[in-house]
């Protein structure tokens, strides 16, 4: 018997009055919710950038880049969906103007419109249609949340209100929108102020997409004299005024929703009604006990992340690692503790002052090294890594840490006072870390984008070894992003005799992915080429977390 196709349906989530103010945890929520009301979510993130994805971008201007297990490069909103809706998504997920402009030229130049005069009004619209439709398909969703980036108002992000205007008029019941727009407490006033709000929803309405609903992201919460007044300029009844106040934590934020009945409100919309199955009724309760985890513990720990992207101008920006720190974040629930993190700048360790510094390190129960590009920082990572070392303080690196781990043993465990990475360093007499075969050819020809090593790869875990007391296991898959590679060649032998273990190698045996420390030499020091914070999860932890966790408590008692 034919199974009868899925009546797709569709919630737009769009920003007022400015960037930044939550749209992506709102569309995670949002999509939370509607899995506790039974259905099956999907979601979808429009980006307005030029960039084809976003592997390009700096992180000090856009955050981190979370690559999916097919290795596409993406918005770290990705990441919040993907761990909100305990979910793996795919490349259709995600799009931006590039991506689109790229598509609609290619189809263009394949004769694929058929030889009619190609517009930017609908073509461009349609293709962004093509790939939503595309996304709820890939994912069997019943509803998609489609989250468009940057504030209504904005040139970037017209065609992409345009598309789902387009979709609002081919099938009114099968899309909703949401607003989600800051209302400022001046403190020169202390008063919540509307006005921006309701500058926002004309300038929505003048786009042709009247919102069925509209959250108010402030400090407080919203009273209801606001919610009227909002209300009243929006065409909509009080009661589709959600108030979004600042929380604790991000992850109570669909229990705030629910308070206020917006998955009824937003099923309503949409024609639809609550469902009632096993699956449902156990993904909140075990949401339930997570997010009570975080809050109910018996003991805490300090961790310090010893990043280089954390200083941006005179501000502090922990979006470059923000899976890394939400990875910390549920290891430390599952482990009944809390976890308080430090940022440092790696660059505050380099130098004579710099190494003074290093005996601060000290208060802390563990060190984590996370990933990277460039030489600025390097030498002050390097610095870190071998306090952890010779202190015996717990370690974890995530890719450069790795890399820097391996170098910092050549240097001072081998004496090889030269030895470095030929990103750093190209004349290095000791490339200790050097590029990857496949990968140079790519940069004779400048291609950046989107090359590198991508995406989900397997790796096998020796006996005996601490990686694979961790995993459990003796094959493993995780998401790679990288260019260079430890080789350390004639040395590897050598190393070993010291104690340095190649723990995880690739299936042909050739790329190193996971090294580490005899236990007799440090109770735990392990490092990782991939990226293990992108698979974890807040009801699944990932277990090199779980283990780094374990240990740092163990070293703090």
């Amino acid at each position: 018997m034919k199974k009868d196709k899925k009546q797709q349906k569709f919630i737009f989530v769009v920003g007022g009055v400015m960037s930044g103010v939550g749209k992506g945890i709102t569309a995670s929520s949002i999509g939370k919710i509607l899995q506790f009301s039974g259905y099956d979510i999907s979601a979808v993130k429009i980006d307005p950038y030029v960039n084809v994805d976003a592997g390009t971008m700096n992180p000090t201007e856009h955050g981190e880049t979370f690559v999916r297990e097919d290795g596409y490069e993406t918005d770290q909103d990705m990441g919040n969906y993907e761990r909100f809706l305990n979910t793996s998504l795919t490349r259709n997920s995600y799009m931006t103007t590039g991506s689109i402009y790229q598509k609609v030229i290619h189809k263009e130049r394949s004769l694929g419109y058929k030889g009619k005069t190609v517009s930017v009004v609908p073509h461009v619209p349609l293709a962004v249609i093509e790939q939503i439709k595309c996304a709820a398909i890939k994912e069997s969703a019943d509803i998609t949340i489609v989250e468009i980036g940057g504030t209504v108002g904005e040139y970037e992000n017209i065609l992409f209100l345009e598309a789902a205007r387009m979709m609002k008029r081919q099938n009114p019941d099968d899309v909703a929108f949401v607003l989600v727009s800051y209302l400022p407490i001046p403190n020169t006033l202390g008063e919540m102020k509307t006005k921006p709000t309701q500058q926002a929803v004309r300038t929505l309405q003048q786009s042709g997409i009247f919102p069925d609903i509209i959250v108010g992201r402030s400090s407080g919460i919203m009273d209801s004299r606001r919610k009227d007044k909002i209300a009243i300029s929006s065409m909509l009844h009080q009661s589709d005024i959600i108030s979004a106040p600042n929380l604790e934590s991000i992850y109570d934020v669909p229990s705030f929703f629910l308070k206020e009945d917006l998955e009824i409100k937003l099923l309503k919309k949409l024609k639809l009604k609550k469902k009632k199955n096993i699956k449902a009724d156990k993904n909140k309760t075990d949401w339930n006990t997570f997010v009570r985890r975080t809050k109910n513990h018996n003991d805490e720990i300090t961790i310090a992340i010893i990043g280089k992207y954390f200083g941006t101008g005179d501000f502090v920006l922990s979006d470059a690692y923000v899976s890394v720190i939400e990875a910390l974040k549920f290891s430390a629930a599952n482990t009944g503790i809390k976890v308080i993190i430090d940022w440092l700048q790696a660059q505050d360790f380099e130098g004579k002052h710099g190494k003074e510094k290093l005996k601060e390190l000290n208060k802390y129960a563990g060190i984590l090294v996370p990933g990277g590009f460039g030489t600025s920082g390097i030498e002050g990572k390097i610095n870190v890594i071998e306090y952890a070392r010779t202190e015996k303080i717990p370690f974890l690196g995530i890719c450069l840490g790795m890399q820097m781990a391996s170098i910092e043993f050549a240097r001072n465990v081998f004496n090889l006072g030269d030895a470095h990475s030929t990103e750093s360093n190209p004349k290095t007499p000791f490339p200790i870390v050097d590029i990857l075969p496949a990968q140079k050819e790519k940069m004779k020809h400048g291609n950046y984008g989107g090359s590198m090593r991508l995406g989900l790869q397997d790796a096998h875990l020796g006996k005996g070894t601490l990686a694979r007391k961790i995993y459990k296991s003796d094959i493993i898959s995780e998401r790679h992003r990288h260019r260079y590679e430890l080789t350390l060649g004639d040395y590897k032998e050598s190393f070993k005799n010291k104690g340095f273990i190649i723990s995880g190698l690739s299936p042909d045996g050739l790329l190193p992915e996971i090294i580490e420390l005899d236990q007799k030499i440090h109770p735990f020091f392990i490092a990782v080429q991939f990226h293990p914070e992108l698979q974890a999860r807040p009801l699944d932890p990932h277990p090199l977390f779980d283990a780094f966790i374990k240990a740092s408590l163990k070293n703090k008692k």
